[in-house]
């Protein structure tokens, strides 16, 4: 049976999963509201993707923190590292956290412009995409053969020892 929830308890069940302690489990979060556990991530992942409707701009704030420092456009980057070009030690380090990234992301970002190395956000053509699974293709095929040859290495080595333990070896048949 589908149980209809409001949008205000959805918002609500995803900001308890954004500010749960370390210790706690999502699934834990869905037992104590009596949700699917399902539903919650559905929610979760509606929510990433501003589907969600919030009212508050701290609920956005909440639900687009969790952006990964390589996830961020060229724009953003560029933004962020111009917002950040006045700030200094500890200053910085708070505007930072409040984004979800550290001091050297911004660092390494202006070094990236500077130097040129923009080519972070460029898609890969086909053909190069075609290359690599060949390359991967290549690689696994002959990583399997080299496992199969150690193993077989290994288990002769086995024989080997167990022969001499067997029959003893041929310099005890000297003496």
């Amino acid at each position: 049976m589908s149980r209809n929830y409001s949008q205000a308890f959805k918002i609500q069940a995803v900001e308890k999963i954004l500010l749960k302690a370390d210790n706690v489990t999502i699934k834990e979060v869905a037992d104590s509201l009596g949700v699917n556990l399902s539903s919650l991530n559905r929610w979760r992942v509606e929510a990433k993707q501003q589907k969600l409707n919030t009212t508050s701009t701290n609920e956005k704030t909440l639900l687009t923190q969790e952006k990964r420092p390589q996830d961020w456009t060229l724009e953003e980057r560029f933004n962020m590292v111009l917002s950040c070009n006045s700030l200094d030690g500890e200053a910085l380090s708070e505007y930072c956290r409040e984004h979800g990234i550290y001091p050297h992301h911004i660092t390494q970002w202006k070094l990236d412009f500077v130097s040129g190395n923009t080519e972070l956000n460029k898609p890969i053509s086909r053909t190069e995409i075609k290359n690599l699974k060949h390359e991967n293709k290549v690689l696994k095929k002959e990583l399997n053969r080299k496992g199969k040859a150690l193993a077989e290495t290994a288990a002769l080595l086995v024989l080997q020892k167990k022969v001499h333990e067997i029959w003893g070896s041929d310099e005890d048949s000297s003496l």
